[in-house]
């Protein structure tokens, strides 16, 4: 059989969840006791910013569902649907209502690592922009995300495909940290140049 034709609905393969159901804007407290990860703090290119995440203290006596690592945080609304893998959350920690909280049912069977990054590839992308939905801002419901049909390959594929994108993620970090260096440079000569100060060529 072929490791394309595997497909599951992403509701049998994960449990979805919405984020924790703040009454209006969370309420920072320098020295709470809980991280909210918003949207704000989600890095596009994965993973999220712990250090921008607000601090609050929580009220209800429902258990909150806290974010743990391997869980994916998916960005729902806005020009592009996304989700990233969590690495090592300052616990205890939750999510904002924007966002969606997802947890892989069996990692036996599926990385979250390659959830993460198949839902940010073409066909499921394709799959997304079709189910969103909404007057003013588009947005993809719960019942869209549970809906979508996920490849599921071998483990050993999933690995293999996982520390390719990871590779390619250095490398575009160098390539990016290089270009930014050139142009630093640039600007530097421009402004001798502007100034008649002598340039360093070297």
């Amino acid at each position: 059989m072929n490791d394309a034709a595997l497909k599951m609905k992403l509701g049998d393969l994960a449990h979805i969840r919405a984020g924790h159901p703040f009454r209006g804007a969370v309420e920072a407290v320098p020295e709470g006791a809980v991280a909210v990860v918003q949207m704000k703090d989600i890095l596009p290119g994965g993973g999220v910013d712990w250090s921008s995440a607000v601090r609050t203290e929580l009220v209800g006596r429902k258990e909150p569902d806290w974010v743990s690592d391997g869980d994916l945080l998916f960005v729902s609304r806005g020009s592009r649907y996304f989700a990233v893998c969590v690495d090592s959350p300052p616990a205890p920690a939750v999510c904002g209502p924007h966002l969606f909280h997802l947890t892989v049912k069996a990692r036996e069977l599926l990385m979250p690592e390659f959830l993460a990054w198949v839902v940010g590839q073409g066909p499921v992308q394709r799959q997304l922009q079709q189910a969103a939905s909404g007057s003013l801002q588009l947005s993809v419901t719960r019942q869209a995300l549970e809906a979508l049909e996920i490849p599921l390959p071998p483990l050993a594929t999933q690995r293999v495909v996982t520390d390719l994108a990871a590779a390619a993620a250095r490398e575009r970090a160098v390539l990016t940290a290089l270009i930014q260096n050139r142009e630093l440079q640039l600007e530097a000569l421009a402004s001798a140049l502007a100034s008649g100060q002598p340039m360093k060529l070297t």
